[in-house]
């Protein structure tokens, strides 16, 4: 196997050049002196060193996904293997975490028209990943399944999820009305293992089951059977994808931020925080990528965005993510990243070498404005729409770093997933915040418990019925 191989793994090792950070190239009213970095490095060494404490405690287990689920791959891949042999489709239900991991990877490391390809090409089944309630939506997946050739994997940890169960509790009465007893041979639980209402579900159920470890929150279940059975099942190598996780694990054991990739994009979107850099763009020059910024975007914005601190202060901190596609989004954001306010740090992700190569035909000889693109390849064109970006935003002083992948594969996401989730956890270490709850999440849940009559949401119905009225004045 490649990933065994050293010489390979060091080939597919991605880099962050931070370049258009620094104040050698951006300037220093909006770049950072090395200076800037040394002032900070007690900081930084001390983020390294808590979340390197707490690896394997509390909300941390997802540290160790990379080395202890051996046997759980094995179950996956054997379990995925009889999923091929039986069904066309494959139907996450989930929101959230649950949702965006399995997206972003589908995306990444299969054909980008996969649902389209006819059986023979595909290889495995069609993937839909149903993240929403929207009611039209729900009608409309069912319009396009064979429930005969359909098997769902309902996801989620506490078994509470509104959506995800109103989706559970649909579909499971359309498979028993249809299959009876075999209603179950078309319906695999993700779920934690020791507590929820979906464990409890699933064993009267007599369902398939993967577990969630307590230790891994939604945002960071993506390497744990959430994101790997659907992967597993695409026929993506889930092995090469935790191998890839460790890769950036090790890369980022060094107390150096120079050498901790990691580390040092933390401290620098650290350093633009305070500097009233409150939104951070991830642009990824690949369709193959686009989700990765869906991804991040929930991964950043709801470990950062926190309204006190771990000592009970109020401090209000946080980054807003905002994804963006390049060269799609140069057409709409990049006018307002190079001229508008300075309070963006904007991530470009690049990829050395595609998987396919695109010649540009001739023609259009007497046409010099168009004529140019031939003898040239899709390739080299969206690299220069990279490389041009990345200089419009820096002679314009923005802050800018870029991410390279060799290319996509299943080892190099791992390390792209891996090493976002060791900056979220860093940066949150460097803001002093709990980077793994989400009370902002649990308000809007509890409104909603609520407006449907939960028992023991009493209080927040009295409290929204005696919310202000709205003014008929400010409506129009």
């Amino acid at each position: 196997m490649k990933i065994k191989n050293a010489e390979w793994r060091k080939s597919m090792q991605i880099k962050v050049d931070y370049n258009n950070m620094m104040a050698d190239y951006i300037g220093k009213e909006q770049g950072f002196t090395a200076k800037n970095l040394a002032d900070n490095k007690k900081l930084a060494i001390q983020a390294f060193e808590t979340v390197n404490k707490n690896r394997g405690t509390g909300m941390m287990g997802w540290t160790e996904l990379p080395y202890n689920q051996k046997e759980i791959v094995d179950d996956i891949i054997l379990t995925a293997k009889n999923i091929k042999k039986k069904f066309d489709n494959f139907v996450v239900l989930g929101i959230g975490g649950s949702a965006l991991g399995p997206i972003a990877v589908f995306q990444a490391l299969c054909h980008l028209r996969h649902n389209e390809l006819p059986k023979s090409k595909r290889k495995a089944p069609k993937l839909y990943v149903e993240d929403n309630v929207d009611p039209e939506r729900m009608v409309a997946l069912l319009d396009v399944l064979d429930l005969d050739k359909t098997i769902f994997n309902v996801v989620t940890k506490s078994g509470a999820t509104s959506e995800t169960m109103a989706q559970y509790l649909i579909i499971m009465d359309i498979l028993k009305k249809r299959y009876g007893d075999k209603a179950k041979d078309h319906m695999i639980a993700t779920t934690s293992a020791h507590k929820g209402n979906l464990i409890k579900i699933a064993q009267v159920e007599g369902l398939k089951t993967f577990y969630i470890p307590d230790g891994v929150g939604g945002r960071f279940s993506e390497l744990c059977p959430v994101g790997l059975l659907p992967a597993a099942v695409l026929g993506i190598d889930i092995k090469a994808l935790l191998a890839g996780a460790a890769y950036m694990d090790k890369l980022c054991k060094s107390r150096d931020i120079k050498k901790n990739p990691a580390l040092v994009t933390a401290l620098l979107e650290y350093l633009a925080m305070q500097n009233g850099k409150n939104i951070s763009v991830m642009m990824p020059y690949a369709d193959s990528l686009k989700y990765i910024a869906d991804w991040y975007c929930q991964l950043w914005g709801e470990s950062l965005g926190k309204a006190v601190d771990n000592d009970g202060n109020e401090v209000f901190v946080g980054q807003t993510p905002v994804k963006a596609l390049g060269v799609t989004d140069q057409h709409s954001q990049v006018q307002l990243y190079r001229e508008g306010p300075f309070d963006k740090v904007i991530t470009i992700i690049a990829v050395e070498n595609y998987r396919n190569t695109v010649e540009i035909s001739k023609g259009c000889e007497d046409i010099p404005d168009v004529n140019f693109l031939c003898g040239h390849t899709m390739n080299e064109l969206i690299t220069a729409e990279r490389k041009a970006t990345e200089y419009a935003l820096t002679t314009a002083h923005r802050l800018n770093y870029t991410i390279t992948l060799p290319e996509v594969n299943a080892f190099t996401i791992g390390q792209l997933l891996f090493m976002f989730e060791l900056e979220t956890a860093y940066t949150g270490a460097m803001l002093n915040i709990d980077t793994f709850n989400q009370p902002g999440v649990e308000g809007g849940k509890n409104a909603t418990y609520a407006l449907f009559g939960k028992k023991g949401y009493e209080a927040t119905k009295a409290e929204m019925d005696n919310a202000p009225k709205k003014n008929s004045e400010y409506i129009c």
